[in-house]
């Protein structure tokens, strides 16, 4: 049974890490929608959240050592003021600058933001594997609440940055974020709880790559997986919206920005909650690993259909019809359903796949490997809509996931394996 100083610690870190991703969903809108209003391309668009992207593949690689050399409390410290640090930086943004200062100070600034998420989404799955339930599908429950209820409250972050961008403009919203956070990180310095491990002097930076098998192969589908998410998701989907919603009026764009803002909240939330639920619905209790990492290939599959059979009707109907604009909002809401059953399954294989003695190091490439998904995710999804639009963002999609289960189909089960049962 967990203690209660590690389930307070566990508390302390899952709050933490809900602030932190409010600000980041928020983040995220406002810088799409802002530029997007500002003329830039949907390429130039990509382009702001590219450092974002190469900073986690690079923070998650290192995280894992940090957290082992200096301790899980100051992976989290350091993201928190990280991102507080990126959202003042925003606010120094001069509207006179020319497009390509503007394109390199954001990227510089999202690059920034893309450590400080990272180092805080590390320490908090990292502190799943050490403080979660050992008995039954104890772990996977962890992992799948934490997920869940970080992707929801992504989720609401959405609709924040794009209500806040229509309420009270980019510097004002990204100022109030800046100091509600800072807050946040004042109360949990003084406020944390013990129950996380501390550094490890003796830490060896070459230890974080991993010679298992498994973790390898499941960092490779988890590439595959959230570049197919990426593709439509970041550029292809809020531009084509942005096109269909708004007429070029101030008016227009602010009805646009709460319509966009309002979809990618609820598509994000309904993603977080069926991850959440991932365990009920798999029946995880009462199945085997073996049974586990089969899944993992057979979700894989059943989601690339999804993709396919939009990029088609895109395709076929050649221009923005309500017909469509209905079934492309039905149809990525059912791919959301499918990607979290996917996503939840990945991040409990992870922890399952790994030994406590090594979990940051191979939670940290895991995410480094999730990180380079949504990096080839975000490039594509600029270049894709750019050459062919949005039917271009969903065909890719959906050959992106045929490669993640092509990559699952590789797990290997270990020996012996008891069900999981409650």
């Amino acid at each position: 049974m967990t203690q209660q100083p590690g389930l307070a610690a566990y508390i302390a870190v899952t709050a933490s890490y809900w602030a932190f991703m409010l600000t980041d969903g928020a983040l995220r809108m406002l810088v799409l929608l802002h530029f997007h209003t500002l003329g830039f391309s949907p390429v130039q668009l990509a382009y702001l959240f590219v450092l974002y992207e190469i900073a986690g593949m690079v923070t998650n690689l290192s995280a894992g050592w940090i957290a082992v050399r200096f301790g899980l409390t100051a992976t989290l410290y350091a993201g928190l003021s990280l991102q507080v640090v990126a959202l003042l930086l925003l606010t120094q943004l001069d509207t006179s600058w020319q497009i390509s200062t503007s394109v390199i100070f954001v990227m510089m600034v999202q690059g920034l933001s893309g450590v400080a998420k990272d180092l805080a989404k590390m320490s908090s799955k990292s502190a799943v594997k050490l403080l979660a339930p050992s008995e039954g599908d104890g772990l996977f429950r962890w992992v799948a609440v934490l997920t869940g209820s970080k992707n929801a409250v992504k989720g609401f972050g959405f609709l924040l940055g794009a209500a806040l961008l229509a309420s009270v403009g980019f510097t004002w919203a990204v100022l109030g974020m800046a100091l509600i956070l800072a807050i946040i990180l004042a109360a949990v310095l003084l406020a944390m709880p013990k129950g996380l491990p501390v550094g490890r002097k003796g830490a060896k930076f070459s230890e974080v790559f991993s010679k298992s098998r498994n973790v390898n192969w499941l960092s490779a589908a988890r590439v595959f997986l959230f570049g197919a998410r990426d593709i439509w998701f970041v550029v292809g989907i809020p531009v084509y919206f942005y096109a269909v919603f708004s007429d070029g009026s101030e008016e227009g764009n602010r009805a646009a920005f709460f319509l966009i803002g309002s979809f990618m909240a609820i598509w994000t939330i309904f993603y977080g909650v069926i991850q959440a639920s991932a365990p009920r619905i798999l029946k995880a209790a009462t199945r085997t690993e073996a049974e586990l990492i089969a899944a993992a290939r057979n979700w894989a599959l059943l989601l690339a259909i999804v993709p396919a059979v939009l990029a088609l009707a895109v395709l076929l109907t050649g221009e923005p019809a309500l017909w469509l604009t209905v079934s492309l909002v039905a149809g990525l809401l059912a791919f959301g359903a499918i990607f979290a059953v996917n996503s939840s399954l990945h991040s409990y294989l992870i922890l399952a796949f790994t030994k406590a003695e090594r979990v940051t190091m191979d939670v940290g490439f895991y995410y480094m490997a999730n990180a380079a998904g949504r990096l080839i995710g975000t490039l594509l999804s600029g270049l894709t809509y750019q050459l062919g639009g949005l039917a271009a963002c969903l065909g890719t999609a959906a050959v992106m996931v045929a490669l993640s289960a092509l990559a699952a189909a590789r797990l290997q089960d270990k020996p012996a394996t008891a069900p999981a049962r409650s």
